[in-house]
């Protein structure tokens, strides 16, 4: 089945399945625990992995903190590298480990699969 409804539609195959109650009941669970669509988590199931939980709020928040911490070293970096009176690669340095910091949580708690 195509959908000529939506030409710009990214995936052009419609499927129907059955399922039970239980069955239905665990889907929209599993998707709403994931914060997807229930089509998107069957598609994540196919290519052979389960999203995990969506993270909390929290999570958000505290990359927020994170952003606007690492915006502050980076600004210090620059003045502090203009001036010349504070240790310019050390600073460089930390703000190198809290990029991948950084990353490390997204991929942990945001990317589907952790990579």
């Amino acid at each position: 089945m195509t959908d000529t409804k939506k030409p710009n539609r990214k995936r052009k195959i419609a499927k129907r399945i059955w399922l039970n109650e239980m069955e239905e009941r665990e889907l929209k669970r599993k998707a709403k625990k994931a914060g997807v669509s229930q089509s998107g988590l069957v598609r994540s199931l196919i290519r052979g992995y389960e999203p995990k939980e969506k993270p909390g709020k929290e999570l958000f928040e505290a990359l927020c903190q994170l952003s606007a911490i690492g915006n502050n070293v980076h600004q210090l970096a620059a003045k502090a590298n203009a001036l010349g009176f504070i240790d310019a690669p050390m600073l460089h340095k930390d703000v190198k480990e809290w990029r991948a910091f950084r990353a490390d949580i997204v991929r942990r708690f945001l990317s589907p699969d952790g990579e």
